[in-house]
């Protein structure tokens, strides 16, 4: 979902909290997979994480990065691994991208920092190239730079199929993963902080509903990633959605949008499958209890496609509950944590395909203008942060547990 449509005392069990510092070793070496498991040094590495989507937006201005310590400071005090945000926006205001192929060095060197903080804090990142949704510029914004140089493009959908579309994103991806961090001296595509680049932002190509242009697309684009970096994993940005010709299509809260979980996945260039979640939004006439039990369903078959399927690992990179909801609960939203967290834990422990999960979204304290509804803000203490917290010590047993078979 398109979820920034809104814009623009820490109380917890000893026990539960780490040190700030407690990950800063996973910061050695490159996340691999290997089967359904994700694996760092040959060890199990689970992927307990978060979206911030708005991290090199504050680091842009040296005056708003300590928000953006902030958040990882309390992240991996609170076990948190992994932070899923923007490398990518293009157009409008201090934009990354403000031309095809020109960019704004500032707002570059806001994800330089962005990325030497991160390592500082042992959080790794999926960092996200592009975005389906015209928040941040978008496919819409490419597609617009493409007519300003007389090409003829109908829909918005033209951005997956149009050659000068496609070349402007080809140089953003080399761009992105060519550049030398200014801080750390390391080019991303060798720096082992970022955990794996996402092609796009829940891609959607409802102009074609048969798949086969989203298909074509991401097999291309996968390619072009690994062809400049085969050190890092890659995935899609998939929401979940199962194509018109799946049997599973029944299990989609919506109309089809043009992709397929599992034929998207299956390209082998792409390493992990990912789902979002958002029973809230996707069945907002339903009740709560009618919105957990198709949460559950939803995953309960995406894991079981992902193991016996695709064999690969599945990250649920977005899920969430907004307090905008009419009748929201701390409670409602602590048993949808819960409930993506035990799907996580126990798949885990069975030799399943659940590798993490990522809540929508982190916010560091006084970043008002930018919640949406979903926010969790870890310093405020509530049963969220403690939940949070509590599965973060569940996936380290079970890791110890798992290094000593």
């Amino acid at each position: 979902m398109e979820k920034m449509r809104h814009l623009f005392p820490l109380i917890l069990l000893p026990l539960l909290l780490l040190s700030p510092h407690s990950h800063v070793e996973a910061a050695k070496g490159f996340i691999k997979t290997r089967g359904l498991n994700f694996v760092l040094n040959g060890n199990p590495f689970f992927a307990h994480g978060f979206n911030a989507y708005w991290l090199m937006t504050l680091a842009t201005d040296p005056s708003q990065r300590s928000k953006v310590s902030s958040a990882f400071r309390d992240a991996s005090g609170h076990g948190l691994l992994v932070a899923r945000t923007w490398a990518f926006s293009d157009g409008g205001f201090n934009a990354l991208q403000y031309s095809p192929g020109h960019y704004n060095e500032q707002t570059f060197k806001g994800l330089d920092f962005v990325i030497s903080e991160a390592r500082k804090y042992g959080i790794r990142l999926i960092l996200s190239l592009s975005n389906n949704y015209a928040t941040f510029g978008g496919k819409k914004q490419y597609v617009q730079w493409a007519r300003n140089q007389g090409q003829y493009i109908a829909l918005d959908d033209g951005f997956f199929t149009n050659p000068v579309c496609q070349g402007y994103y080809k140089n953003h991806v080399k761009t992105v993963l060519t550049r030398v961090n200014t801080i750390t001296r390391i080019a991303y595509k060798n720096d082992p902080t970022i955990f794996a680049w996402e092609l796009m932002n829940e891609p959607r190509c409802q102009s074609d509903l048969s798949g086969h242009t989203i298909q074509e697309w991401i097999r291309e684009m996968a390619a072009y990633v690994k062809s400049i970096d085969n050190k890092h994993l890659l995935e899609v940005g998939l929401e979940g959605f199962y194509g018109s010709s799946s049997p599973h299509k029944q299990f989609n809260p919506s109309s089809q949008v043009g992709t397929d979980f599992i034929a998207n996945n299956l390209i082998p260039n792409v390493d992990f499958a990912t789902i979002h979640s958002y029973p809230d939004q996707w069945l907002s006439n339903s009740n709560d209890r009618f919105q957990l039990v198709f949460l559950s369903k939803w995953i309960d078959i995406h894991l079981q496609d992902s193991k016996s399927i695709i064999g690969k690992p599945l990250l649920i990179t977005e899920f969430g509950k907004s307090w905008r909801d009419s009748g929201f609960s701390i409670h409602q939203r602590d048993a949808l944590f819960n409930t993506v967290y035990d799907k996580i834990y126990w798949s885990a422990r069975t030799g399943g395909s659940a590798a993490g999960g990522f809540f929508w979204q982190l916010l560091s304290a006084g970043m008002d203008s930018y919640r949406d509804g979903y926010e969790v803000i870890l310093s405020e203490a509530t049963s969220t942060s403690r939940t949070i917290a509590l599965h973060s010590r569940q996936l380290r047993r079970l890791g110890k547990v798992h290094r000593k078979k």
